[in-house]
């Protein structure tokens, strides 16, 4: 199966994750729990179609050309006009739901790692491996999937102060998460690197990290909104943004910079500042279709259910970690900003989806600790928590739109 050419995989992950999201429609599920489905099925410890090399190395380009999207949407979505709109609220409780889950995710897991302190195959030191592992995960978990909520709040129609509050937050939620990523990926190679742990190098290697991203995207944004204005045929346009998107990854990754950050910041650059950007984000909409299908797809076969063994019980205290994190830190968030008493009651039952983001930055994450066991174990206890959420999380946004009284 290893001599096959690598496009005739790609020609398959087009056309099964197509058939996994429509079957996961049939069953009034998300398209993307469809795509992780098949990719399970694809994957070396289940059916076998797709072998280890293929999912780790030959097609890891999809996984970066789909993350720069990603990131590049999300950027889209931090219009300067909408977040003047957006209130205290909003503001307070995205960064504390956020940062609650970061930190409830990381004390947890180091704790279970301190005192399990054995993972498998591997005995290695808890400050140089699983503490970093916790910081990451923590980080990563502090994401919400925009899409599940969506679905749940067109279906009953939901309107009222809690809903704004809630679609508000969800905007927010992943810029700020990817913020998070880039400050632990650049936290944790410090101390798998086990270089001398100083509060130099603790504060000054993420922020350079953040702010070259930053750089590398805002300028080529404003090299954009020069261009566009050259670009007459509407069909030219997507050469140019998809051109503008992989280099402002491409760069960041060559600079060991953040892509995802980097093509947040062009996002947003683009979004507030070049004129008729809603055809430039229109012809990305037109392609994401197709590019997330195989993305997720790719992310399903990651999972290992030998590996599973071990980090099933992983899975479990990331969702209790992230759950009581997002619960507590969105009540407090409301308590200090004044919102009404439902928001300060059921706010953090409705951000538990989690997918997309989450699963991008996990497989970002795996090149921190390299192609080790322990990456592995990461991989499969986040997928493992994602596929629980994907399962639960319905039930419990429901259940706060209709407590809040707006379904």
């Amino acid at each position: 199966m290893e001599t096959i050419h690598p496009l005739v995989y790609i020609g398959m992950l087009l056309l099964l994750s197509y058939a996994g999201g429509k079957t996961a429609n049939y069953f009034k599920a998300p398209r993307v729990t469809g795509y992780l489905v098949i990719g399970v099925l694809l994957s070396p410890s289940l059916l076998g179609l797709f072998h280890e090399s293929l999912v780790k190395k030959e097609l890891t380009l999809i996984t970066d050309i789909a993350l720069s999207i990603i990131a590049f949407s999300i950027g889209g979505s931090l219009s300067l006009i909408k977040l003047k709109r957006l209130g205290k609220h909003i503001f307070w409780i995205t960064f504390t739901q956020a940062f609650g889950a970061f930190i409830s995710t990381t004390l947890m897991l180091s704790l279970f790692f301190y005192l399990t302190h054995s993972l498998g195959a591997i005995q290695s030191s808890f400050r140089t491996l699983y503490f970093p592992m916790a910081f990451v995960i923590g980080a990563i978990s502090a994401a919400t999937a925009p899409a599940a909520i969506m679905a749940i709040v067109h279906e009953y129609r939901a309107k009222g102060p809690f809903t704004t509050i809630l679609l508000g937050v969800i905007a927010l939620d992943d810029a700020l998460t990817i913020l998070f990523a880039a400050f632990a990926f650049s936290m944790a190679q410090i101390f798998v690197n086990q270089e001398a742990v100083r509060f130099t190098s603790l504060l000054l290697s993420p922020m350079f990290s953040i702010l070259l991203s930053l750089f590398i995207g805002g300028a080529l944004g404003i090299c954009l909104r020069k261009l566009i204005g050259f670009v007459l045929r509407k069909e030219a346009i997507l050469g140019v943004i998809a051109g503008a998107i992989f280099l402002a990854g491409g760069l960041a990754i060559s600079l060991k910079a953040s892509p995802l950050l980097a093509n947040m910041m062009l996002g947003f650059v683009v979004v507030n500042f070049v004129k008729h950007h809603e055809d430039l984000f229109a012809v990305v909409e037109s392609i994401e279709e197709p590019i997330f299908g195989m993305f997720f797809t790719l992310a399903g076969a990651h999972m290992d259910f030998k590996v599973m063994q071990t980090a099933g019980l992983i899975a479990l205290v990331i969702v209790l970690g992230r759950f009581s994190g997002k619960l507590l830190g969105s009540r407090f968030g409301a308590q200090i900003s004044g919102a009404p008493e439902a928001v300060k009651k059921y706010l953090g039952m409705a951000l538990l989806p989690k997918a997309g983001v989450t699963v991008g930055l996990v497989l970002a994450a795996g090149e921190v600790f390299g192609d080790t066991y322990l990456s592995e174990i990461m991989v499969n206890a986040v997928l493992g928590s994602i596929i629980i959420n994907e399962l639960m999380s319905p039930f419990f946004v429901r259940f706060s739109l209709r407590r809040a009284g707006e379904a």
